[in-house]
């Protein structure tokens, strides 16, 4: 990260930017990394790598839940590249995901638009109108891949309970073609599936896989900071200043928020108070959370921002 950034680009005292070659060479373009850039960085600790070992011998997917920012995701990623399966296969659940969409595409618009033309006649391979889609392209894989389907509590409700045998028997019909799609046990995808426990998965569903909740905790947080910091990040804090700035982050969650601070929040933080130490280095000594430096990047909601003031005025 750049040293020679000015971080104060916006000040009232001076004149207007005239150099806009700096706004290119803003330091967040040297962070610009992936899932999979990232991949080796990850630790998992010995729970979650048992919980991984254990969903690969027994040929089950893997249900990862936990916080927003312990690693959910980048886990499937770090398996990957532990096992040199090749790119992840990334679903990302939507709201309007249907289980289908994982499966396979079907350009239905198209292929009526085709079978209206004139001299089209009678459009009976239907196969150029459907497209693979990521567990799919598992089960086609010439050797096992891993196969991610992301923030599953996200989709409506009978999307769990509309895999079963997918995922059981990881075998399908395609519909519209009448295609049978199946794959040997031997070459049986690696599934992980994340959730933010933002509601209750079905029984049914819960029943087929390998468990495993990750624990935003101190150990984890400072393992995150740790990799990090050995990256040669935060060049700029000092070894107290970072270990003060622990400290500060999980008091923080330690208060009663609407919004908790996760791990994504407490690492823009540290980059912008490594970033701002030149130029006006920031104090952590003072005990009262709602003056922290940049306190914006923690903390995304107003009641907290006024819970934190109302609590240092009623122990004054």
């Amino acid at each position: 990260m750049s040293s020679a950034y000015p971080f104060r680009l916006i000040d009232h005292q001076k004149a207007p930017l005239e150099d806009l070659e700096i706004l290119r060479r803003r330091p967040f373009t040297e962070l610009a990394r992936t899932f999979k850039d990232d991949a080796e960085l990850f630790d998992p600790g010995d729970d979650l790598e048992t919980a991984m070992n254990t969903a690969l011998a027994v040929g089950l997917p893997l249900l990862v839940t936990g916080e927003p920012g312990t690693g959910k995701t980048q886990a499937a990623y770090y398996a990957a590249w532990k096992l040199g399966t090749g790119d992840v296969l990334h679903f990302q659940v939507k709201s309007d995901s249907t289980a289908r969409d994982l499966l396979y595409s079907f350009d239905t618009v198209s292929y009526f638009h085709d079978a209206h033309l004139p001299g089209a006649g009678d459009l009976k391979d239907k196969t150029k109108y459907r497209t693979r889609r990521e567990l799919w392209e598992a089960l086609a894989s010439p050797h096992p891949r891993v196969v991610l389907i992301d923030e599953i509590d996200k989709a409506p409700r009978d999307f769990p309970n509309d895999l079963l045998h997918e995922l059981d028997k990881m075998e399908f019909t395609v519909r519209e073609t009448g295609e049978e799609v199946r794959e040997t046990a031997a070459m049986r995808p690696i599934v992980f599936i994340t959730s933010n426990s933002e509601r209750r998965l079905p029984e049914p569903f819960l029943r087929r896989c390998v468990y495993h909740h990750i624990e935003f905790d101190e150990n984890l947080v400072r393992r995150v900071v740790e990799v990090r910091r050995q990256r040669g990040e935060y060049k700029s804090l000092s070894e107290e200043f970072l270990r003060l700035a622990l400290q500060r982050f999980l008091e923080l969650r330690g208060r009663s928020l609407r919004k908790p601070p996760a791990t994504g929040e407490l690492l823009v933080w540290l980059r912008v108070l490594a970033l701002a130490a030149g130029v006006h280095p920031a104090t952590l000594d003072e005990k009262d959370l709602s003056k922290l430096p940049y306190l914006g990047v923690l903390l995304k909601d107003h009641e907290d921002m006024e819970g934190l003031r109302l609590a240092k005025g009623r122990s004054a």
